[in-house]
């Protein structure tokens, strides 16, 4: 039974960009709520210099998951995740949790990509009660994807603003792909490559597809 049908993207997004972020020696910047026996895990936009070098640090190396199954991932958000999964290991395997949300934003959404991976290998009991989003994620998994491992991100959405340049790099004649689930807000054209990845014109459009009746893509 999925159990994420309470919280509107709006809602979830504005709590991801107005965080207080817990920072890593390698500048991995993650959050996080516990209500009850639910987690929510939040992961941040860029914020300093390294977070840039992580950011065009995209050659792809290889990352064993929990599983032994092997993905090519983008290598500086590899590196940014692997600072911060040790952190968030006792939240995870806490077993009072029964669910968990992993939400991101920009450099963020790339650490929830590999965060929603994580989860549901070390935690299969949940499989079922586990959602992401990466809002404004750029692609972080290169070459072909086994279909079992494919599988972990059927509920994990990227949501992207139409024209939102960083949801378009690494460039797809590098290998690069998205996972999961696109839903795209907005419309082509109202805003220029970079003002559709700001972060109050991907909330604008968020308010705008809630109104129309819209429910969140994993509800």
């Amino acid at each position: 039974m999925n159990l994420h049908t309470s919280i509107p993207l709006t809602m979830l997004f504005d709590r991801c960009v107005k965080r207080t972020y817990i920072r890593t020696p390698d500048h991995g910047d993650y959050a996080y709520d516990r209500v009850d026996h639910h987690l929510i895990l939040y992961f941040q936009d860029s914020d300093g210099a390294l977070d840039w070098l992580h950011n065009l640090n995209f050659p792809a190396v290889a990352y064993r998951l929990e599983n032994q199954s092997v993905l090519y991932v983008h290598r500086g958000f590899l590196n940014a995740w692997l600072s911060i999964m040790p952190r968030i290991e006792p939240l995870v395997t806490d077993e009072d949790v029964e669910r968990i949300t992993v939400v991101g934003y920009s450099h963020g959404a790339a650490l929830a990509v590999l965060c929603h991976a994580y989860v549901w290998n070390v935690r299969p009991d949940l499989r079922e009660d586990l959602i992401g989003y990466g809002f404004g994620a750029p692609r972080i998994i290169w070459g072909r994807i086994p279909p079992m491992i494919r599988e972990c991100w059927k509920n994990f959405t990227v949501i992207r603003n139409r024209s939102d340049i960083v949801t378009h790099v690494p460039p797809r004649i590098f290998g690069y792909r998205h996972v999961g689930k696109l839903l795209e807000i907005g419309s082509a054209g109202k805003y220029s490559p970079i003002g559709a990845h700001r972060a109050e014109n991907i909330h604008r459009e968020l308010r705008i597809y809630e109104r129309k009746g819209n429910a969140s893509p994993n509800a």
